[in-house]
Formats: C-alpha cells, sequence, structure tokens
C-alpha cells in the first residue's frame, strides 16, 4: 500500500520479484567490492507509475557506513567519486576539470543529527570558486573544479525554502551543474546508512518524509542537477506497514486505516545515529574531493 511508505531510494519503488515496468532500465555492475544497482526511467510514464523523476539512479550497497574500516571507506569514497564525476560530465557535457563551475548544496538541519548529512559533509569541504579570480595562478596549480558551497538550513530556520536560497544563488553565479547532498528516508530498515543513492534527476526535500518542499531540479533550477544521499529515517507507518506485509496482510482494516491515517506519524533512526553522520559525512567529504576539488579537504 503506497499510500502508508514513504522513501527516497528508486530501488525501493520498485516490487521485488516482479517485471519492470516500460520505460525503467535496470543493470549491476561491481566496482571497488560493492555491488552498483543502476535504474533508469526513460519516459514520463514511467515516471509516473514508480513515482519518480525521469532520470539514472544509482544505488550502492556498502554496509553500514560506521561499521566500515579505513579501508573500506577510502574504497567507497573513490567509487563514489567515479561515479560523480560520470554522472556528472553525462549531465552538463564537461568534464570535471578546472573550466566546470559546480556549486555544491547541503540540504537539512545541521541541529538534528538524522537529518544533518548535507550542512555537515559541506563544512568539510573546500571552496575554490573564489580562487579562480583572485589567485588564478594558484588555482592552476590545485587543478580542481570551480565549487561554491551553499549550506541552505531548513524553512523552520531561516524562514525560507531551501530551494530559493538554492534559484537565488543559481540565478547570481550561473554554474555547470548543482550537487545536491542530504539525508533521506528508506522503506527498509536494513537500508538505513547501507545505502548510498547518486542520481542525475534532482532532489525533493523532504519527499520521502511527507515534507515535501520546493524540488531542486533541471526545470526548476535551469541547470542540470546531481544528488548524493543516504537514508537515515524510516517513517512509523512505513514500518507498521512493512511488518504487516511481511505476515502476509496486504489489505489494512478500517480501524488499522483509521490508525494509520492519524496524522501522528514519527521516524524512527538508528540508536548509533552520532557514529553513522560522523562517518558518512567523512565519506561523502572525501568522495565530493576526490570528485572534483582533487583531493584537497576541509
Amino acid at each position: 500500500m503506497e499510500e502508508y511508505t514513504g522513501t527516497d531510494l528508486a530501488s525501493e519503488s520498485l516490487a521485488e520479484g516482479e517485471d519492470l515496468p516500460a520505460g525503467i532500465r535496470r543493470s549491476e555492475h561491481q566496482s571497488g567490492g560493492f555491488t552498483v544497482q543502476t535504474i533508469r526511467v526513460c519516459n514520463r510514464s514511467a515516471a509516473e507509475q514508480i513515482g519518480k523523476p525521469i532520470g539514472t539512479y544509482l544505488t550502492l550497497d556498502c554496509g553500514r557506513t560506521d561499521r566500515l574500516d579505513a579501508d573500506g571507506r577510502e574504497r567507497l569514497a573513490h567509487v563514489l567519486s567515479g561515479e560523480l564525476r560520470g554522472l556528472c560530465e553525462a549531465a552538463c557535457g564537461k568534464r570535471p576539470d578546472p573550466e566546470l563551475n559546480l556549486l555544491i548544496v547541503g540540504l537539512g538541519n545541521a541541529s538534528l543529527t538524522a537529518d544533518a548529512i548535507g550542512p555537515l559533509t559541506v563544512r568539510r569541504l573546500t571552496a575554490t570558486a573564489h580562487l579562480r579570480a583572485c589567485d588564478p595562478d594558484l588555482y592552476r596549480k590545485l587543478g580542481c573544479c570551480s565549487v561554491s558551497i551553499l549550506a541552505a538550513g531548513v524553512l523552520g530556520q531561516s524562514g525560507i525554502e531551501a530551494g530559493t536560497l538554492v534559484k537565488t544563488v543559481v540565478r547570481e553565479i550561473s554554474p555547470d551543474a548543482v550537487l545536491a547532498i542530504d539525508a533521506l528516508a528508506a522503506r527498509d530498515l536494513e537500508r538505513l546508512a547501507s545505502t548510498v543513492q547518486l542520481s542525475d534527476a534532482g532532489i525533493v526535500p523532504g519527499s520521502g518524509v511527507g515534507n515535501r518542499r520546493s524540488e531542486l531540479t533541471r526545470d526548476a533550477l535551469g541547470v542540470p542537477v546531481l544528488a548524493l544521499g543516504i537514508p537515515t529515517v524510516v517513517g512509523s507507518s512505513t514500518l507498521v506497514w512493512d511488518a504487516l506485509a511481511r505476515a502476509g496482510i496486504r489489505e489494512p482494516s478500517p480501524e488499522l486505516r483509521d490508525v494509520l491515517n492519524n496524522g501522528k506519524d514519527f521516524f524512527v533512526s538508528l540508536k548509533e545515529s552520532d557514529a553513522v553522520t560522523e562517518q558518512t559525512c567523512a565519506i561523502f567529504a572525501r568522495a565530493v574531493s576526490l570528485a572534483f576539488l582533487g583531493g584537497i579537504e576541509a
């Protein structure tokens, strides 16, 4: 029952064991010891059927990020780096080199651990766009992309939609592409902090937790929008419905519908969410740095 389950993951929007809908392409490959699944949503009909925009979605199963050893974290960062570079080049037609102008946006609330992936990741990155104009010699020696960084915050903190802030910055600096980094919602508890999703379809902040905000997409911003995220929460209604489905209950009773629709849904995160956020942000920052900043880290 899709009305009771929410997920930001394209891979969870496809029913397991069933034929793929028309207009959906799925493949897998191995990279750095990790399985990377590619889902391509090719037309509007397919997008409406699975509730995801047209585009390419990469799902990387990595295991809990807080349980990876140093070698595993570095391998994961390198794999994500390569996939980010490939998505970027395909999306904007430019290689990730000193001619590329990239805006990196950290979405979410830095004061809320499970929602802090975006802002805490961008804190670890180094902006280089100003060097291009202020110190061209140093910029050329670094060999990195021209990177601007924005921690957009949330509506409750600033009174301004993150989408409005990003749109204003895009209009002022005219980047070739935007990379949005955010915490996601999953349907399956096993995917929390264990599945990374990359996409060239942009992102709608809060959509997985029923708090849909202004979208960050090519249509909205006028430039390609890449997205990098990891699920950190599962909704309580999703948990209940998933448990019932596993028990063979496919149609809720009227009484159960009333409970699921009572407007008191809440969200569950891992008890180790502090460690998860810290390790994930370090991995994401390393990946983005390798992809666009020549390995420079703050």
